[in-house]
């Protein structure tokens, strides 16, 4: 490429020798900025899905690596976040209908012997003042009366325990085991879409660099793409022209089997100068300083050019 720059310097220079730029049109070659496609997750190289000169549409598929471990990663990481999700759900809730019917219950049962006692007491008390027990007996009503009691606000408050949900601290606990299992499966899931590269732009394949079975390393490229947005055209004008360019200018290009010329905007001028030979600077000589320029087609005139490929630029 740098013999193309330097062939086509000594064209501009010959051109302006002749011509005095009296047309304005130089001589320019294209260039392609490549796009280099690979994955960040090495594999084996299952399935090549392109090939050299095919014209591809944007997400359309590439190439696929061998996924069966990343796959059962995501399949396990799927579980972990549903059974996390299960418990952080479970905690949410109180017991189940058929517990809380057991507690009810039990609290019926309790609060009818409880009245037993109490009634049990109230009659030994009776008996008490009459004289026809003795104080043992009252005193064993009474306690037997107070266990009841007892046992019936114990289970009245588990009762009303059972409704509740799980305290707080435990809930964000497990909110955090929750967001930390779909952080996991995000990341499993990320490992498993790099096997599946897709195009992200449409453009021309213009190399393959691995074989189906071929072991890929992590970021090696798989795919040499060029998109039409990343084909260019280089030419050079003399000096005394440049201050007139600015990009946006208009131009259009002439190439050997070209039906018509391809219109192109200039988006770049070189900021620094070149020389053609010899490089020796005198008033003499800085006819030959010029400047490259850089021109870019339409995406939709980009197909109709090729990188290395001779052009005729001339300005609007």
């Amino acid at each position: 490429m740098k013999w193309a720059v330097v062939l086509c310097t000594i064209a501009v220079a010959t051109l302006s020798a002749c011509s005095k730029d009296t047309r304005g049109t130089y001589q320019g070659y294209v260039e392609g900025e490549f796009v280099h496609i690979g994955s960040a997750v090495g594999g084996r190289l299952e399935h090549l899905l392109v090939s050299r000169g095919q014209t591809v549409d944007a997400n359309a598929a590439l190439f696929e690596l061998e996924s069966a471990q990343e796959a059962a990663a995501v399949r396990e990481a799927d579980d972990a976040l549903g059974a996390a999700g299960a418990q952080l759900t479970d905690l949410g809730k109180g017991r189940r209908h058929q517990e809380i019917d057991v507690a009810a219950s039990q609290l019926e049962q309790a609060r009818a012997a409880e009245k037993q006692s109490a009634s049990q007491l109230e009659r030994d008390a009776a008996q008490f003042e009459a004289g026809g027990i003795p104080r043992m007996q009252l005193d064993e009503a009474r306690a037997r009366h107070d266990v009841d009691a007892a046992r019936v606000n114990e289970l009245a408050s588990q009762l009303q325990v059972a409704g509740l949900s799980a305290r707080p601290d435990q809930i964000k606990a497990q909110s955090s085991q929750v967001a930390a299992a779909r952080a996991a499966r995000d990341q499993a899931q990320w490992r498993l879409d790099q096997k599946h590269v897709v195009a992200a732009q449409a453009g021309l394949i213009v190399d393959t660099l691995f074989r189906e079975g071929e072991w890929v390393p992590a970021g090696a490229p798989v795919i040499r793409m060029l998109p039409p947005a990343n084909v260019k055209v280089r030419f050079f004008v003399p000096q005394s022209i440049v201050g007139s360019l600015k990009p946006g200018r208009a131009v259009s290009l002439r190439c050997d089997g070209c039906e018509a010329e391809i219109p192109a905007q200039i988006t770049f001028i070189s900021n620094s100068p070149e020389f053609t030979p010899p490089v020796i600077y005198s008033n003499e000589t800085r006819d030959k300083l010029v400047f490259m320029v850089e021109a870019r087609p339409s995406v939709e005139n980009a197909p109709k050019l090729r990188p290395g490929q001779p052009v005729a630029v001339r300005l609007q």
